[in-house]
C-alpha cells in the first residue's frame, strides 16, 4: 500500500524543530525534511507526514501555539 504524505511549511526553522519534537512525543511518524522548491523558494525545513495524520498534527500545532505558514499534500 502507498503512503501518502503532507508537509507543514513553518515561518522559521525553530518552529519546525518544536513541531518535530511535539510531534515525536505523541509517537507520530514524522521527518524534517527540505521545502520542496515547488512550494516555496525559501531555504529551510518542513515537517513530512502521513496524510492519515493530519487531524493530530494540526490539533497539536494549535493546542501548542506553534505557528505555521501552510499544510499541502504532496
Amino acid at each position: 500500500m502507498k503512503e501518502n504524505f503532507s508537509v507543514v511549511i513553518f515561518f522559521s526553522t525553530s518552529a519546525a524543530i518544536r513541531a518535530e519534537s511535539l510531534t515525536e512525543k505523541e509517537n507520530l511518524k514524522i521527518n524534517l525534511i527540505p521545502i520542496p522548491r515547488h512550494l516555496s523558494s525559501d531555504c529551510g525545513v518542513c515537517l513530512r507526514f502521513n496524510d492519515e495524520d493530519k487531524a493530530k498534527i494540526e490539533k497539536i500545532l494549535q493546542d501548542e501555539k506553534v505557528e505555521y505558514e501552510n499544510i499541502y499534500k504532496i
